[in-house]
């Protein structure tokens, strides 16, 4: 049997412990939720709806039009919902939307903002309620990188899915165009700390952004991540010369034992 691959830590806000690091970030975005929506649609310039409407549309194209069962969509670290209400708007009638995460506030604002087909869990995104190959789809926008470990993460979307599933991971990523990779620092380090901070009055959240953002691995790292993990086949997509990035991976129909 092959050694199973080293954890791969996510972003720990400065100064807090290991073991103390998920209740402070839960916290955090209890903290910032109800101002969470509007941050994040003046600091992208609203371009979040597209990218996510871009993650929708990708996943369509994935899905059966006619399944035989309804199916059913697991929306991880769904924040307040967005994504959520964009694949209940944009999938096959019938599908069931499954938000779920670890903040209760956001999943308060998700809830004011519910439609039908939509169901809303709070739960630890690397140890989720539900038996294996539950969903036909996985997916997660702007929140995987908030996981406490990375590959975890990975191998239990992988476990969820039933076997032919999809996995769409939408993130921030740092920009490949020469131009917006000299502007990056800037705004993302001293420019959207304070903006956001002005907007939630609560600037130590978006001091961490920045923190998350660096740290997180490039899409060329985060794909071969998710080979490791079992998926095959994996791509990815970079968004507004690589500021966003949307992989999107399957679950092999035949998994081999060592995967179990």
């Amino acid at each position: 049997m092959s050694a199973s691959p080293p954890p791969a830590p996510g972003t720990r806000p400065a100064g807090v412990a290991a073991e103390g690091a998920a209740a402070h970030v839960r916290a955090m975005f209890d903290r910032i939720a109800p101002t969470y929506d509007r941050a994040n649609h003046l600091l992208s310039l609203s371009v979040d709806r597209y990218w996510r409407w871009r993650t929708v549309r990708a996943l369509r194209l994935r899905l059966p039009p006619h399944p035989r069962v309804p199916l059913r969509i697991l929306d991880v670290c769904c924040g307040t919902g967005d994504l959520s209400l964009a694949l209940a708007a944009g999938l096959a009638p019938g599908a069931t939307i499954v938000g779920a995460d670890f903040s209760l506030a956001m999943l308060q604002r998700a809830r004011a903002k519910s439609g039908p087909r939509l169901e809303w869990i709070q739960a630890d995104a690397l140890r989720l309620p539900y038996p294996d190959a539950s969903f036909a789809a996985v997916t997660s926008a702007f929140g995987f990188r908030n996981l406490a470990d990375y590959r975890a993460g990975l191998a239990e979307f992988f476990r969820l899915l039933a076997p032919g599933g999809t996995l769409a991971i939408l993130e921030i990523s740092r920009p490949s165009l020469p131009v917006l990779a000299q502007l990056y620092p800037f705004y993302f380090q001293r420019l959207l700390p304070r903006l956001g901070g002005w907007i939630s009055g609560h600037p130590a959240a978006y001091r961490y952004l920045p923190d998350s953002v660096s740290r997180f691995p490039n899409p060329p790292q985060l794909a071969q991540w998710m080979r490791e993990a079992g998926f095959s086949p994996v791509r990815f997509t970079r968004f507004a010369g690589g500021l966003a990035s949307l992989h999107l991976a399957t679950r092999p129909a035949a998994v081999s034992a060592h995967l179990g």
